[in-house]
This record gives C-alpha cells, sequence and structure tokens, in this order.
C-alpha cells in the first residue's frame, strides 16, 4: 500500500517510504519534509501526537483503508490535518498540497 501511495506521490514531491519510528524521526530531522504520510493501521497514534509536538508546523496526513468519523477526529485531535482512505491517492495527494500550502502561509 506505501508503494502505490508514493508512487501517486513521486510526480509532486521527493517520496521516502519509512519503516520505523527511529527512522521517521532521522528523515524529519534531517530532511524537513513538507509533510508526513502516516498510515494509521501500522502506526499509532502516539506517533502522530509525538511527531506534532516535536514538529508542529509539519503537516501530518494520516491514511486507513476504511476512516470513520471516531477516528478521524482521533487523528486530528492527536495532531493530524486530515484523515484519508489509503487507496484513494488524488483524496491523499489533495490533502497534503492543501496542508503544505496553509503551512506555508502560516509560515510566511
Amino acid at each position: 500500500m506505501a508503494r502505490s501511495l508514493a508512487g501517486g506521490l513521486r510526480p509532486h514531491f521527493s517520496v521516502h517510504v519509512i519503516r520505523s519510528r527511529e527512522e521517521l524521526r532521522d528523515k524529519v530531522a534531517r530532511n524537513r519534509p513538507e509533510a508526513v504520510v502516516f498510515n494509521i493501521e501500522y502506526w499509532c497514534l502516539s506517533d502522530v501526537e509525538s511527531l506534532h509536538r516535536d514538529f508542529p508546523s509539519l503537516p501530518i496526513v494520516c491514511t486507513h483503508r476504511i476512516p470513520d468519523e471516531e477516528m478521524w477526529m482521533a487523528a486530528l485531535e492527536a495532531g493530524a490535518s486530515d484523515v484519508c482512505p489509503t487507496d484513494d491517492v488524488a483524496n491523499v495527494l489533495t490533502s497534503v498540497l492543501r496542508s503544505t500550502a496553509i503551512s506555508r502561509t502560516a509560515a510566511a
């Protein structure tokens, strides 16, 4: 699923598929990405909270196969910018683009 999503984002962004929390923190600290996409079926909401706390201006878009309203609200409360279905690459791309635009505006 990550490779499929990465393929849809690559025409617009430099994409790195991350396999561990340590690798994620290292990449975010070193590369300062424009956004992070989390599949919350594999990552915990506490990871979203921690990343948001340490990098508050970093947009975090969460994905899930079947996001419901409760999950969406929990992810937003944890610091996510949005939650999208994992297989809806166009929606994830739109959310990332919107989140990075808002982030740039807020940083300006």
